[in-house]
């Protein structure tokens, strides 16, 4: 079964996303499917999970930070600006404290606290999956398509999501147990009760988000996840250890896109023997991938002659994988 069929037999997967190592064309993949459905008739938003988002430079037009952006009849293009999100997390801490503990200012220790936790790694991405349930959530489009931040970042937050969701549970089971003890705390410290309730409601917020996007990311019926891998032995090595980590978390991996494809009718031509001897190596790469992977392999797409930029580029991608 091919990239194309694949699509045309599985409409209810509204959540398309093309993943794996950096720099092998998850970005350039992800515009090409975009394009490819948008011809099709079909309204689809691409957005970019990836802190160091290239849309930008795919289509050639400033799309960061601005939201939804046209690119051509039925595609909208859209990068996550992260800093913004973490502000606005930030600023919701701020109130959230202010609100809770009747407190005229947040004190500057608090203060501290939150701009340190800010600047944590992790805040980033946590801004960033939370800004694709937003984007998910009103439902707009008919299909999306996730330009994924690299497998490692990937596979952190769903770890991180599986942590937060066991603690949240054993928090919010430990505060339900307590309400048997309610009439007795509020005659002790009536103030503490309101505030304990807050504090619970928010981590079942909390709770609600993580879930929400991690189970965006292993809905076996509405998402598909694509491998994007190279006919070179380290990539593949990898990418196999990253399948079977997916599995583990039930990510629905649907397949294998193979690109950089050097064509074989090269080979009828008088070519360097440096480009026979590469072109032999993707040969025996490919028969790796084809072991590894069998009926999963979806497409094989060829090298470019240029960078693809621009949508007449995109445009030939887009025919070459779902030929």
């Amino acid at each position: 079964m091919g990239l194309k069929q694949a699509f045309l037999d599985h409409p209810e997967r509204r959540y398309i996303m093309f993943g794996g190592k950096g720099g092998l064309g998850k970005t350039t993949f992800s515009a090409a499917a975009a394009f490819w459905l948008a011809s099709q008739g079909k309204k689809v938003l691409l957005f970019s999970v990836d802190p160091q988002a290239s849309l930008t430079d795919i289509f050639k037009k400033d799309i960061f930070g601005k939201g939804p952006v046209p690119i051509m009849q039925n595609l909208w293009a859209q990068e996550i600006d992260a800093d913004s999100h973490i502000r606005t997390y930030q600023d919701e801490i701020r109130r959230k404290i202010l609100d809770m503990y009747g407190m005229p200012a947040v004190p500057e220790e608090i203060e501290n606290y939150i701009q340190a936790a800010s600047a944590e790694p992790a805040m980033e991405e946590s801004a960033i999956f939370d800004a694709v349930v937003d984007v998910v959530m009103k439902g707009d489009f008919d299909y999306y398509i996730y330009d994924l931040v690299p497998l490692g970042h990937a596979l952190y937050y769903l770890s991180m999501a599986k942590v937060y969701d066991e603690w949240i549970n054993k928090v919010t089971k430990l505060r339900e147990e307590m309400r048997e003890y309610e009439e007795m705390v509020r005659r002790i410290r009536r103030d503490q009760t309101n505030e304990q309730d807050q504090i619970l409601n928010e981590l079942l917020y909390i709770k609600n988000r993580i879930n929400t996007s991690a189970g965006i990311l292993t809905d076996k019926q509405k998402t598909a996840f694509y491998f994007v891998v190279v006919p070179e032995a380290m990539v593949i090595d990898d990418t196999k250890k990253a399948a079977l980590m997916f599995e583990q978390f039930s990510v629905p991996v649907a397949g294998y896109v193979v690109n950089r494809v050097i064509p074989r009718d090269l080979l009828k031509q008088n070519i360097p023997e440096y480009l026979r001897n590469r072109i032999a190596m993707q040969d025996e790469h490919m028969g790796h991938l084809q072991t590894a992977f069998g009926k999963q392999l979806m497409a094989q797409v060829p090298e470019m002659e240029r960078d693809v930029t621009g949508l007449a580029m995109i445009e030939k991608m887009s025919a070459a994988m779902f030929a």
